[in-house]
């Protein structure tokens, strides 16, 4: 953001950026001289303590200060000049690379030098490729930066941008405090400038400093603070707006329930209590329900959309695959064509004819449901009178494409905004992550369902899983064969699918057998499910397209190929395809040797728990909130300094925090955001 109404400084205003430099430093987004200060070291080397060689190991990166003992040209290869060099306690083989690297000539026996590298082991004792020679006048005081880098941006380069920037931040401080002292003491954060000058240039006297260190505490709490706000402020400009109030006798919702062999559990009348009351209100409600695999969120959906339908207005269901779309569109079609209402699904898989129908049914209000992927989105997409938006599996979404269909309504009025997720998140990481939502949660599950048996055995083993599969369905009973997505190619995927199929027909020739995949046609891939679901086919051969959104509850065993290569949430969505009946269920995790330590450790977790929760904090801790939550499109996995797994305590204190600054200094919210988010993700500017 601009100081003093002046724009920030470009890096090519530092001594030593061209074009080519710029464009180095464009890849790891670092556009003005403030990202350069933010773009903090991610480990420290002490070049200040010399180090013997016989206390070195391979792999070892140490200062050691030697005499040269011989110095030969080589002429092979890269290598220009190699050294045999000793400090009286051992010898080190020394290699400088290149034309550019220095000549033997410069090395004349007796000449000492001290060398910094990491260290390698070779044939006769430790190897040195290309180390520093570190002057004898060098601050030994100074611990050296390591920083996330690219290629063709060396440490060297980015050490001596950093040292310019911050000169000129000490001249002229365009990174400005923004925190006022009183609110600095009163959550214990030193002052941003010395907290800059500590990470990036750190004495050796002070320590190196770690992830608890108050310089970085100091950052991480700021930047934490600055998507807190970004996602109130998302928040408060969705309440300014007016909402239509639906507000219905509830007729519709009984006459649904009428025509089910079920009822509601209790957390289910809860939630959906929680949702009516919200629907009521003239400010738009937003929020978001949590309930684990098989509590039956499409149910409260259901109650949802009903309330608005029976008040005159539309309703939007997004999806982010075409299968979910597609189930959830079948779902609704089934419960809701008995009421005399109108279903459609709308995707980019259509063909022109079929879209532009559904857009005019939409637009003239003949259609009171929607059912779709992200061509919900588009522009050609209006409504007649949307009044209730409901966004399944809101983490494969970010903030803005959420909020994108909030402009959808042609009324003036803002739709109220239903969220959705089967993948359960920790409380205090939620306060943080959907600061923008009040959250509801479905902890109970439907009587009649069964836990589910979780075994985990070696893929040596297939054959008696085989056999296993084939007693099951002799049963009477379905299966399912997983084959998760490898690499990143639905063709490796499709292909392990296909050729797995073809195993278990020749094995299993007496079974009825299907496959599915992502790269199948829609109408194919729905013409299988539909055999399955009646009970046409007896195992289904599957990719992890199968992993929400099927509804099957004969199936009762469930075999995961590589289970893994998997993360903990998508195995635990996988496994809830079957337990889904009264039958006794069971899912087998197959898994290849060599298995990691931390491989057994989180496949004995899913044997051990079918708890949602407990497996959503694990797999919060292995595998990091941009991957669990699907966080990349909302601005929380370009997190700068800090990070949600390592600094989730921090995140209560942030949000009182917020509260603070709202109630104390509300002008400081809007530069807070623009230094931390800047443009990159408009929370609430669709």
């Amino acid at each position: 953001m601009p100081v003093n109404g002046e724009p920030l400084p470009d890096l090519t205003t530092l001594k030593g950026v061209g074009p080519a430099v710029a464009a180095r430093l464009a890849r790891l987004e670092l556009v003005t001289v403030s990202d350069l200060l933010l773009h903090l070291p991610i480990r420290y080397q002490d070049r200040g303590t010399v180090r013997p060689i016989d206390s070195l190991k391979a792999g070892d990166e140490a200062l050691i200060e030697v005499e040269v003992l011989e110095a030969r040209p080589l002429c092979s290869g890269k290598a220009r000049c190699m050294l045999s060099v000793s400090d009286g306690s051992g010898q080190v083989t020394v290699w400088f690379f290149g034309q550019f690297g220095p000549s033997p000539a410069q090395f004349k026996p007796g000449t000492r030098l001290r060398l910094f590298g990491e260290f390698r082991a070779g044939f006769h004792g430790l190897h040195l490729f290309h180390p520093e020679i570190i002057p004898a006048n060098a601050d030994q005081e100074q611990l050296s930066p390591v920083y996330p880098t690219t290629e063709g941006l060396s440490q060297r380069v980015l050490r001596r941008l950093v040292k310019q920037a911050l000169a000129l931040q000490r001249q002229k401080p365009f990174l400005r405090e923004m925190l006022p002292a009183e609110f600095r003491e009163r959550y214990q954060l030193m002052p941003l400038e010395a907290a800059l000058e500590r990470l990036h240039q750190p004495r050796r006297s002070e320590g190196v400093p770690g992830d608890q260190d108050p310089a970085r505490y100091r950052l991480v709490f700021e930047e934490l603070l600055a998507q807190h706000l970004a996602l109130r402020q998302a928040r408060r400009q969705i309440r300014r707006e007016r909402a239509p109030i639906l507000a219905p006798r509830g007729e519709l919702y009984k006459r649904l329930l009428a025509n089910l062999p079920f009822t509601p559990t209790g957390a289910q009348s809860r939630v959906l209590d929680e949702i009516r009351t919200d629907l009521a209100s003239r400010t738009p409600m937003l929020r978001l329900v949590q309930g684990d695999v098989g509590s039956g969120k499409t149910l409260v959906a259901a109650g949802a959309a009903l309330t608005a339908i029976e008040t005159g207005y539309q309703v939007a269901l997004m999806a982010p695959t075409a299968l979910l779309a597609e189930q959830h569109a079948r779902n609704f079609e089934t419960w809701f064509s008995p009421l005399g209402l109108r279903t459609l699904f709308l995707s980019g898989q259509l063909s022109q004819r079929a879209r532009r129908e559904a857009q005019q049914s939409l637009l003239n209000g003949e259609a009171q449901l929607v059912v779709g992927t992200h061509a919900l989105f588009q522009e050609s997409v209006q409504f007649k009178r949307l009044g209730l938006v409901i966004v399944d599996e809101q983490h494969r979404f970010g903030v803005h494409q959420r909020l994108a269909l909030t402009t959808k309504s042609p009324d003036g009025l803002c739709p109220h905004q239903l969220v959705m997720t089967a993948t359960p998140i920790p409380r205090t990481l939620a306060m943080s992550v959907y600061a923008d939502l009040d959250v509801s949660i479905i902890d109970e599950l439907p009587p009649g369902r069964t836990p589910v048996t979780t075994v985990v055995i070696n893929s040596a083993r297939r054959n008696e899983i085989i056999e296993r599969i084939s007693e099951v369905c002799a049963q009477g009973r379905q299966a399912y064969w997983v084959c998760p997505l490898i690499e990143e190619s639905e063709v490796v995927s499709a292909q392990a699918a296909e050729s797995t199929e073809a195993l278990l027909r020749e094995m299993l020739p007496h079974l009825r057998i299907g496959l599915v995949h992502g790269r199948m046609k829609t109408a194919e891939k729905n013409m299988i499910m539909d055999a399955f679901k009646n009970h046409e086919l007896d195992l289904l051969v599957a990719t992890t397209v199968i992993e929400v959104g099927v509804d099957v509850p004969n199936a009762s065993l469930m075999i995961i190929e590589n289970a893994e290569r998997l993360g903990l949430a998508q195995l635990h969505q996988l496994r809830g395809r079957v337990g889904r009946g009264a039958t006794a269920s069971h899912c087998v995790l197959l898994y290849d040797e060599p298995l990691s330590e931390r491989g057994r450790a989180r496949l004995s977790l899913m044997r051990a728990t079918q708890d949602g929760f407990k497996i959503a904090e694990e797999d919060l801790k292995l595998r990091g909130p941009g991957e669990v939550l699907g966080t990349r499109q909302t601005g929380l996995a370009k997190l700068k300094v800090a990070d949600l797994v390592r600094d989730v305590d921090m995140l209560e204190l942030v949000r009182e925090a917020s509260d603070d600054l709202l109630n104390s200094h509300p002008e400081l919210v809007e530069p807070l955001i623009q230094r931390w988010i800047g443009e990159a993700t408009e929370y609430g500017k669709v």
